[in-house]
């Protein structure tokens, strides 16, 4: 009887050790692998050196997997997020001059936004056909021209912004509109800093 009890209590610890280990796993395995949480942190430090780094990382951490801890891949993905921001404030501008009755002067802001939000959206497109081409021998040249073409973006949303100054220019078109243009002139700036700390880096990936 008493070689049984001490077999019991041997199982039993046996058991218990078991159960412990099998909840240790599952800890574990409940916890962001390392890989992810290595991309995200490599984003999240890469987004403290753009303007609005809180956009920046909220923006871009849902691509961790993609963006691995590249400095080009985060570079592209910031052009595509601001690409899709852009194409769908170019929708919303669309949309709203043809079913509201606008005022002439707002109708002739929300025109010129248009055309240059349009022209924005060109050179962000440019932008993320060349990134992609990017080779040793031609990365001075493409990371020139990446600069140039997202700074036009940039400037491009600026003067959409500057058609709807003054108070004659208030209204739901301005609200909507400006909205929507501070968010991809923000989305566009937090790309431009991320294709100059990839143009520093100079890492071929």
């Amino acid at each position: 009887m008493q070689g049984s009890s001490s077999s019991s209590r041997h199982v039993l610890a046996i058991l218990l050790i078991i159960l412990q280990f099998t909840s240790s796993i599952a800890k574990t395995f409940s916890h962001k692998p390392y890989h992810t949480r290595r991309n995200t942190e490599y984003i999240r430090s890469s987004c403290t050196t753009t303007t609005y780094p809180r956009l920046c990382y909220r923006s871009l951490s849902i691509y961790a997997s993609k963006i691995n801890t590249s400095p080009r891949l985060i570079a592209h993905t910031a052009l595509l997020v601001t690409f899709k921001a852009s194409k769908s404030t170019s929708r919303l501008m669309r949309k709203i001059a043809r079913t509201h009755r606008l005022k002439p002067r707002v109708a002739a802001a929300m025109a010129d936004c248009i055309e240059v939000i349009d022209d924005s959206i060109d050179e962000l497109q440019k932008s993320i056909g060349e990134i992609v081409r990017i080779r040793r021998s031609n990365f001075v040249l493409i990371m020139s021209d990446l600069q140039t073409w997202v700074s036009a973006a940039l400037t491009d949303e600026d003067t959409c912004m500057d058609g709807f100054s003054g108070r004659a220019m208030n209204g739901y078109a301005k609200m909507m509109v400006r909205k929507r243009i501070v968010k991809i002139a923000h989305l566009t700036s937090n790309a431009l800093a991320l294709i100059n700390n990839y143009a520093s880096s100079q890492i071929l990936d």
